[in-house]
């Protein structure tokens, strides 16, 4: 690169456009109208409560110190205003300050800018880099970044990890889970990471990480022990339904430790591994067939387009068929449940849909990561996505999942009878 093509960070002019300055102030004028609505929902909540001398228990009284809080556009001014609260040790009753959700104490960066931040970290950039790399967004300065900050950051990163691992699951209840083993494109000594992850569905229909570790390949001891851990803290309520791809030893140790969760093989999973089997010319139709199976509209109509793929293929290509025909019962178990939530039930999506871009983004990372910084780098990035994993379509007929109701080709039994 020339030297005049180069743009210094430093030069105003790259950083607080016109552009970027209106956006800065429409976000400061709207946090400081969503604030300020806040605070006259808490005025008007004590509203005719008076203190001992007959006057109004709660008033304004000015704003606490401005700060600045770092989002995706830069630096946005923050005032915060403040109340007084006159009638405060009368009956023994708390002082009354005033919180704002919008803004709670000590914010100095938005969600997305902590998202970010683990980012750039699997990206490979190193922790003196962040302020350059950041300060096309945040501005030239980019206040609070400074390599002790990241430092700090990282080591709360790992707290909330240990501390998340360690949570009380007993009030948990997730009537479906997908499992899967996933390797990531970073390699420690003699072996890529690999990841062991659970998400469940709980009863409202919303997904919940619940457990991400660092686990020897996709061993059933690996398993087993994740398994129990979680036992042991409280989830004892088994799911009714769990899916993964077949050649992982979870089920050996599901079988163990949640003997009565139905299996489902994750359709993707065995669509891939049957397709290996065959010859590329013969993929594309072999596909279309394994397609028929599993989008059939009953469990005779999965049947009848079973038999005849293996009728079709076992001739030519009998490991092709082995590998499908030996989870034969497994992979159409869906059809035992609500047909709303066959779409979920049939594949390990929400892993895979997540961790697509947790592969892409360690796809470059620097080997010098150590396994712990690595695991909670990627545990913050699947808190991030779990906010937008969709509910399961039809959530509301898990209460009959939950009561054991039977279904037939995902109908109810007695109104398939009726």
């Amino acid at each position: 690169m020339k030297k005049d093509t180069v743009v210094s960070i430093d030069e105003p002019e790259t950083t607080r456009d016109a552009l970027t300055e209106v956006l800065r102030e429409g976000a400061q004028k709207l946090i400081a109208e969503a604030v300020q609505a806040e605070l006259e929902e808490l005025l008007e909540q004590y509203e005719g409560q008076q203190d001992g001398q007959g006057r109004q228990r709660l008033v304004r009284n000015g704003y606490l110190p401005q700060r600045e809080v770092q989002t995706g556009i830069g630096g946005i001014p923050v005032r915060i205003p403040r109340v007084r609260d006159r009638g405060c040790g009368q009956e023994s009753e708390e002082i009354i300050r005033f919180r704002s959700s919008l803004v709670p104490p000590y914010l100095r960066r938005s969600k997305s800018v902590e998202e970010l931040l683990p980012l750039l970290y699997l990206k490979g950039i190193s922790t003196g880099d962040f302020r350059d790399a950041l300060s096309a967004l945040l501005g030239a300065d980019a206040p609070g970044l400074s390599a002790k900050t990241i430092s700090r950051l990282k080591q709360r990163w790992v707290q909330d990890y240990e501390q998340w691992h360690k949570r009380d699951l007993s009030k948990k209840r997730y009537l479906y889970v997908w499992a899967d083993g996933v390797y990531c494109n970073v390699r420690f000594q003699d072996a890529r990471l690999c990841l062991l992850v659970l998400i469940g569905a709980r009863a409202d229909g919303k997904k919940e990480l619940i457990s991400v570790e660092d686990g020897y390949r996709e061993s059933e001891q690996s398993w087993w022990e994740l398994l129990r851990d979680l036992h042991s803290r409280g989830l004892t309520m088994e799911p009714k339904l769990a899916t993964g791809d077949g050649a992982l030893g979870f089920w050996k140790a599901l079988a163990k430790v949640y003997g009565n969760t139905r299996q489902q093989r994750c359709w993707v999973h065995k669509t891939g591994n049957v397709l290996n089997c065959l010859p590329k010319v013969v993929q594309p139709r072999a596909k279309q067939a394994l397609h028929q199976i599993w989008m059939a509209e009953t469990r005779q109509d999965a049947y009848r387009a079973f038999d005849e793929f293996i009728a079709t293929y076992q001739l030519k290509f009998p490991k092709a068929t082995a590998c499908l025909a030996k989870d034969r019962e497994e992979l159409l178990a869906f059809y035992d449940f609500p047909a709303e939530h066959w779409p979920h039930l049939r594949t390990t999506n929400p892993i895979e849909s997540t961790f697509a871009t947790v592969k892409l983004r360690t796809a470059k990372t620097r080997g010098c990561l150590s396994r712990q910084t690595m695991l909670t780098m990627i545990f913050k990035l699947c808190l991030s996505a779990e906010k937008r994993w969709r509910r399961l379509q039809g959530y509301r007929r898990l209460g009959e999942v939950i009561e054991n109701v039977k279904f037939i080709n995902g109908v109810r039994e007695d109104e398939v009878a009726a």
